[in-house]
């Protein structure tokens, strides 16, 4: 493993575990059992070191491309949420330290605009699963995609919330969270009202 990327790992586990505004270079440098001039010969700064560790090491979701015709869409989508349920409870310790530190959100905001990556990007990697379901016949295409997307990584990220905030590194009883997520969500088209 290379220098940087123990550095980098040593800063994540120091921003999970104290938070951004506690986290010091001299800390990383002793979990990453290196010297604080070394961690500036490989970032310029806190700001690009934290910039890193936000873009490398960051938890990051299963490709759902792969589920597209694979069980029922529903099961399907719980396995999803079961999967974001995950990610959050993993990634919402991070991603909420920036919020804290206005310089550090506008860089990792410009940063991830480049890449057209962001917060959005879990509820669009559903949307593009529901969208290809559609497209196979397997979910009515009246289903607003881009709604139910946004509802189920919703739930999931406050599911989250109240996971990491209660000091729990998962979700309690995921798997029956995301059954219950998923089951109030609708996946058929509305049927269709009396027309004027």
């Amino acid at each position: 493993m290379s220098t940087r990327d123990r550095i980098l790992d040593a800063a994540a586990t120091v921003l999970r575990e104290r938070g951004i505004a506690r986290a010091t270079t001299k800390e990383i440098a002793r979990a990453a059992g290196c010297s604080e001039a070394l961690l500036y010969k490989h970032f310029a700064d806190k700001q690009e070191l934290f910039l890193g560790v936000l873009s490398e090491r960051a938890p990051r979701l299963d490709a759902p491309a792969d589920l597209v015709g694979r069980a029922t869409v529903v099961e399907n989508v719980t396995t999803l949420v079961g999967q974001l349920l995950a990610f959050y409870a993993r990634s919402f310790p991070m991603a909420a330290s920036i919020l804290g530190a206005p310089e550090l959100l506008v860089a990792h905001r410009e940063g991830l605009g480049r890449r057209g990556a962001g917060p959005q990007g879990p509820a669009l990697q559903v949307q593009a699963y529901l969208d290809a379901e559609a497209r196979d016949g397997r979910l009515d295409p009246g289903v607003d995609t881009e709604a139910v997307a946004r509802t189920l990584a919703g739930a999931a990220l406050f599911e989250a919330f109240l996971a990491v905030y209660a000091g729990r590194d998962a979700v309690p009883g995921a798997a029956a969270r995301a059954r219950g997520i998923v089951g109030a969500v609708r996946l058929d088209a509305p049927a269709a009202g009396p027309t004027a």
